[in-house]
């Protein structure tokens, strides 16, 4: 299960993207999730997912 909050939400996604998930789809898949629906989350705090850093970053 995923974090509700969007700031615990934004720690917990970009720890397991750095050490468990190549991909935001990946993260999304397995815990049975939509990409949409994380990126909205993280989003409503600021930050946007950068496919090339594969994290969420400020901005």
């Amino acid at each position: 299960m995923i974090p509700k909050d969007p700031v615990m939400l934004l720690s917990f996604v970009n720890t397991q993207l750095r050490d468990n998930y190549s991909s935001l789809s990946d993260l999304a898949a397995s815990y049975g999730v939509s990409e949409q629906e994380i990126k909205e989350k993280i989003g409503s705090i600021g930050y946007t997912y950068n496919e090339e850093q594969n994290r969420f970053v400020n901005g």
